[in-house]
């Protein structure tokens, strides 16, 4: 708890409720995760029965307001919790943060109050498990050149094409499609949709053989044919590449915590082997290269801790006034996946030999580190977004 503590002093804005979810995220982190973590990344199985609890314990909709399931929390508390989780295991990070940043987040921001009640509710309170699908086979970064499509057929868009990279699809009762209704507008053209993935029509592609959070469970989507009411679909035709992006700014500060969450992981780790193993006479944390290794790691570590707080508190802002946080959130994103990615190559190097082995969970930060840096827009994508805001504001 002191460690908690001395993380509140950062940023006095934590009440006693942010400290309070924060503890119990950590808590169920280390009694029900840390057990099992090793084993569900050997085999890649989705860990359906630990995301489950985490819907009981209020986890899979921390900013949703208690009238449609979710706790009623902040953007502070979500990142609080989701730093806590993705620390012990970064699959169960992935899980959470697709559910919260960007499903729970584009329901609640641009659902109707009826698509809220049928679907946010069990998404929110973790009785249903969401996808987000927005990359296809040769559509990652560059979204006005997908090849799926929805066309209008009376009270229902048919819905054919492959889409890919979808996290949590296996075991998702809905996923938020987005698909061309108008390719000659190319990014204008596209439109989002509420798919539930038990109609006719839709099936799973190829399993994606992953690095890294193997136990997030990634594969491809199929369309054929497939019927979506007319009723499902989500804003206006031609508002899907707006809605996509205002989501991948709330997920974006997900995936930040989550980079964070394996920082502090490495760091922590790095602190203890420091501390207990010895070479030519001495604790290896006694050598000064180790020691500036410690040094850096700290410092770069805080630092996202700010940034990230930063965008959390952008957000909220932006829920009462209706301002971008887009800055923000691509610079917490870019700082903490780096971050996360220099304090796992460190902690593997400081434990040299027993970092290479899966006897320790060090190797495994490493890889799950790699995907902070590529999805919901690479670092290349996130400095093109910064740099573009600050030449077009001066």
């Amino acid at each position: 708890m002191l460690e908690l503590q001395q993380k509140a002093q950062i940023n006095p804005d934590l009440t006693a409720e942010h400290q309070m979810l924060q503890q119990v995220a950590q808590d169920f982190a280390q009694k029900e995760i840390a057990p099992i973590a090793a084993k569900f990344d050997e085999s890649g199985e989705f860990p359906l029965d630990t995301v489950m609890q985490m819907g009981q314990l209020g986890l899979m909709g921390i900013e949703v307001p208690e009238e449609y399931g979710g706790a009623g929390m902040d953007t502070l508390a979500y990142v609080l919790a989701l730093t806590e989780i993705s620390k012990v295991d970064a699959a169960h990070g992935t899980i959470m943060s697709v559910n919260n940043s960007l499903v729970c987040h584009g329901l609640l921001k641009y659902g109707t109050e009826e698509q809220k009640q049928r679907y946010l509710v069990p998404v929110a309170n973790g009785e249903k498990v969401a996808a987000y699908s927005l990359t296809e086979p040769m559509s990652g970064s560059d979204a006005g050149s997908m090849r799926s499509r929805a066309v209008r057929d009376g009270d229902v868009y048919v819905i054919n094409g492959r889409k890919s990279w979808v996290s949590s699809a296996p075991v998702a009762s809905l996923v938020l499609l987005f698909t061309m209704t108008a390719p000659e507008k190319l990014h204008h053209g596209i439109t989002a949709f509420i798919i539930e993935t038990e109609r006719d029509g839709f099936s799973l592609g190829k399993t994606e053989p992953k690095l890294g959070i193997r136990a997030s469970a990634t594969s491809e989507i199929v369309f054929e044919n497939f019927e979506c009411p007319a009723e499902n679909r989500l804003g206006e035709e031609g508002q899907g590449f707006k809605i996509a992006m205002s989501m991948l700014d709330a997920g974006r500060i997900g995936i930040a915590a989550q980079a964070l969450g394996i920082a502090e992981a490495s760091y922590e780790a790095s602190i203890k082997y420091c501390q207990e193993r010895e070479a030519f006479g001495q604790k290896i944390g006694q050598f000064q290269g180790l020691q500036f290794q410690i040094a850096d790691m700290k410092t770069e570590i805080e630092a996202t801790r700010l940034l990230l707080y930063q965008a959390a508190q952008a957000k909220m802002h932006s829920n009462e006034t209706g301002a971008r946080y887009t800055l923000e959130a691509s610079m917490a994103k870019l700082f903490a996946s780096e971050t996360a990615m220099k304090c796992a190559h460190r902690a593997v190097q400081i434990h040299g030999g027993m970092g290479y082995s899966k006897e320790l969970p060090v190797e495994r930060y490493f890889r799950d580190a790699k995907i902070t840096e590529i999805y919901e827009g690479t670092s290349e994508i996130q400095r093109l977004v910064i740099a573009r805001h600050e030449l077009e504001m001066r």
